[in-house]
C-alpha cells in the first residue's frame, strides 16, 4: 500500500500490484484507515475521528460501527454470503491452468491486447496453440467477461452474474482475490485486520495470475510459470493449491462475519 502511494506521487505504475486498486473500488487511503469492526466501542480521543464517519453511530460513551448502515446494502450482502458459502462448499477445480489471461488475448496481436503496455512473452500463434490444445475451463464471470469474442465459445461454461453463487469454486484464484472485494464492501463493519489480510491474499493471487499469463512480467521480479508446457501446468497447480490453503481460513472468517452481521441486522 505504501508503495502504491509512493508510485502515485511520481506518476509511476506497477502493472501487477496496482490492479487491485484500479479494479476494486477501494482506494489506498481507505485501506490505510483503521476500523475495529462491528461490536467495538471507541471511547475518548479514539472516537473523535469516527464521530461523523459513514457507518458509525454515537453511543453514550463513544462511537461504534452501526449495523443499520447495512440496511441499504442487503441485496449485496446476501449475494456475497451466497457466493462465499457456495464456494466453500464446492470441490476445487484445478484444471484451468490460469488460461483466462490467455483467453483475453486469444486472436489478438500486441497492439490490441488489454494490457498493451506489457509485452507478450509468447507469440500470438503460441497463445492460440496453447488455448486450443489445453482448452478453457473458466468458472469466474469477471475473468470470462474479458475473453475475446473468439475465445468465448471455447470455454466449457458460459458464466453469468446470476449463476455466480452456483459456479464459484475454491480453486479459482479470482475467487480468492475477490475476498478482498467482499470484505471492503462492508467496511467499517468488517474490521481492518480482516480487510488487510484479504488484501495481502489478493496480492498473492494477482501475482500468480500474472506469472501464469502470456505477458512478460520479469521487470516486476516475477518469473513466468510456463503453462504452455506440461511442467508449467504442474507448477501452476501446485501454486494454485498453496493459494487455496491460505484462502480457506480467510473465507471461513469472512463468511462468519457477514453471516453474523446479516443475523444482527434482522434482529434490529
Amino acid at each position: 500500500m505504501e508503495a502504491r502511494l509512493a508510485r502515485r506521487s511520481v506518476g509511476d505504475k506497477h502493472a501487477v500490484d496496482d490492479f487491485l486498486f484500479d479494479y476494486y473500488p477501494y482506494s489506498a487511503a481507505k485501506l490505510s484507515t483503521w476500523h475495529p469492526g462491528y461490536g467495538v466501542v471507541l471511547e475518548g480521543a479514539a472516537a473523535l475521528p469516527y464521530l461523523s464517519g459513514p457507518g458509525y453511530v454515537p453511543t453514550h460513551d463513544g462511537v461504534t460501527a452501526d449495523v443499520v448502515w447495512l440496511t441499504g446494502k442487503v441485496p449485496r450482502l446476501d449475494f456475497a454470503i451466497r457466493v462465499l458459502a457456495g464456494t466453500a462448499a464446492r470441490p476445487a477445480v484445478t484444471g484451468c491452468f490460469g488460461l483466462h489471461e490467455w483467453a483475453m488475448v486469444y486472436g489478438l496481436d500486441q497492439e490490441q491486447v488489454r494490457h498493451h503496455y506489457l509485452p507478450l512473452r509468447v507469440t500470438s500463434a503460441e497463445v492460440s496453440a496453447t488455448v486450443e490444445e489445453v482448452g478453457l475451463r473458466c468458472t469466474h464471470l469477471d475473468a470470462f467477461r474479458f475473453f475475446t469474442p473468439e475465445a468465448i465459445p471455447l470455454n466449457t461454461l458460459q458464466p453469468t452474474r446470476e449463476a455466480q453463487p452456483d459456479l464459484e469454486q475454491p480453486g479459482c484464484l479470482h475467487a480468492s482475490m475477490d475476498l478482498y472485494k467482499w470484505a471492503s464492501w462492508f467496511s467499517p463493519l468488517v474490521g481492518s485486520d480482516l480487510v488487510a489480510d484479504c488484501f495481502e491474499n489478493a496480492v498473492a493471487a494477482r501475482r500468480l495470475d500474472m506469472t501464469a499469463s502470456p505477458y512478460d512480467v520479469t521487470q516486476f521480479g516475477l518469473e513466468p510459470i510456463r503453462v504452455e508446457t506440461p511442467e508449467g501446468r504442474r507448477e501452476y497447480v501446485d501454486r494454485q493449491r498453496d493459494l487455496m490453503v491460505s484462502t480457506a481460513p480467510l473465507r471461513t472468517q469472512l463468511l462468519g462475519t457477514l453471516t453474523t452481521l446479516r443475523s444482527t441486522l434482522d434482529g434490529t
